[in-house]
């Protein structure tokens, strides 16, 4: 393993629920060595976007990101969430842009709504407080826990997603999405590459897993991100065996939010060996 080229193309900032700016970002990854990185905000390229305004360090290699929550096609159901991340966008596409704005004003009517729910459990928080802790960015679930925390309605931010904002708990809402496919599509005619991120999270037993992959190819799927903290050396193995077989590239990221997600750590995850290959970049730009 080469720890002198490490990579990192899914990182989230301040302009979604991380908690490092796009300039910060850029200066860790500088500071931490790594060659190539993405910017990977939840449906907007507002942080790439500071990033390329701040000036990408020579050092870094740096290429367009977002991350977008999708609803599966109907025959294919599924109970658990699915995230297509975005690369090489176009930061100027106004379709695109204009694509997002369904997203946007539902992630704001979806957390006036669990303002609402939390209040009637006896939980006061405003939209001012919501803001005041995203500052520049959207507004989401971290955000929330965080000035949950910081009321003292709880005691970590565990227990703000456990009792109530996360898929189980009393206060949390369901998340718009648009139709995997037409997310796949978005992006492509942005000039993106669309990729399935994290495929450990869908839960699905493999034959039902290479259904939705076919699935998700015939619409246009181009990768999938192999390289994950929460894959296991098996994991892996076999989402590497998956990528060969249907024609897909490999990607890989930590998934880093900042102290939002503390454990993570940019470029290495959990360490214990963590680790995403320089080539990947290469490939996945090629």
């Amino acid at each position: 393993m080469d720890y002198n080229n490490l990579i990192d193309l899914h990182i989230h900032t301040t302009a979604s629920d991380g908690t490092l700016s796009p300039e910060q970002v850029l200066k860790s990854a500088e500071k931490l060595n790594l060659k190539a990185i993405s910017i990977t905000d939840h449906d907007t390229l507002e942080g790439c976007r500071q990033a390329v305004k701040a000036g990408i360090p020579k050092a870094v290699k740096f290429i367009t990101g977002i991350e977008i929550s999708a609803e599966f096609p109907e025959k294919l159901k599924n109970k658990n969430g699915l995230h297509i991340l975005g690369y090489n966008i176009k930061l100027d596409d106004a379709q695109f842009e204009k694509e997002l704005i369904p997203l946007k004003k539902a992630r704001e009517d979806r957390n006036i709504k669990m303002i609402e729910r939390l209040a009637g459990l006896g939980i006061k928080i405003s939209l001012q407080d919501l803001n005041a802790q995203a500052k520049t960015g959207l507004c989401g679930r971290p955000h929330f826990a965080a000035v949950m925390l910081q009321k003292k309605h709880v005691r970590s931010l565990n227990e703000a997603f456990d009792r109530y904002i996360g898929v189980k708990g009393k206060a949390y809402i369901p998340k718009y999405k648009i139709s995997c496919k037409k997310v796949i599509q978005s992006i492509k005619n942005a000039g993106g590459i669309p990729v399935l991120a994290h495929p450990i999270f869908l839960n699905m037993h493999s034959e039902n897993l290479k259904s939705f992959i076919s699935y998700l190819k015939s619409v246009g799927l181009e990768g999938i991100e192999v390289f994950y903290p929460e894959h296991k050396a098996a994991d892996t193995a076999y989402y590497i065996k998956l990528a060969e077989e249907f024609g897909l590239k490999k990607t890989g990221g930590t998934d880093y939010h900042g102290k939002n997600k503390p454990e993570i750590n940019m470029g290495t995850g959990r360490g214990k060996g963590f680790y995403i290959p320089y080539n990947i970049y290469e490939e996945l730009i090629a």
